[in-house]
């Protein structure tokens, strides 16, 4: 039975660190595709810039953005189902702060697709203040989980 909590206890630990790298490639994209978005407003339609920021704002989504956030999902709820969900008010408190940055991503994925399309209507003001909104999750998130304080 202990050698059976041990190897639990191990692969917890592993399982957790893969969420952990997953979570900053996330976060990566959630901080630096709204800057991207910034800049991507000042630029006219069909320059060179504009074809280059849609490249950039493509990749960045579905080459790491996309599948960190899968990867994050998924060891997420394997670390939930190791540890449990009762009695951990702080998960729950954290898991409705996850759902506002996957609902950010989705925007963003949203937004990628408008300005491939050219049909951008938000300004650069728009994304500098959509910008700070994965941060603030973010802040959120790492103190509820490193205090527990729920």
């Amino acid at each position: 039975m202990e050698q059976i909590q041990g190897i639990i206890f191990e692969s917890y630990l592993f399982i957790k660190a893969f969420h952990i790298i997953f979570i900053i490639a996330w976060m990566a994209g959630l901080l630096y595709l709204p800057r991207i978005f910034v800049y991507h407003t000042k630029t006219k339609k069909d320059s060179e810039a504009d074809k280059l920021f849609k490249i950039m704002e493509k990749k960045l989504l579905r080459f790491i953005m996309l599948p960190a956030f899968l990867l994050s999902l998924a060891t997420g709820l394997i670390l939930i189902y190791i540890v449990g969900f009762k009695g951990n008010i702080w998960l729950h408190v954290k898991l409705l702060l996850v759902v506002g940055l996957i609902y950010t991503h989705h925007l963003m994925a949203k937004y990628v697709k408008d300005f491939a399309n050219n049909k951008n209507q938000k300004s650069e003001k728009y994304f500098r203040i959509f910008n700070e909104i994965p941060a603030i999750l973010m802040i959120l998130i790492v103190f509820l989980v490193v205090t527990k304080m729920f």
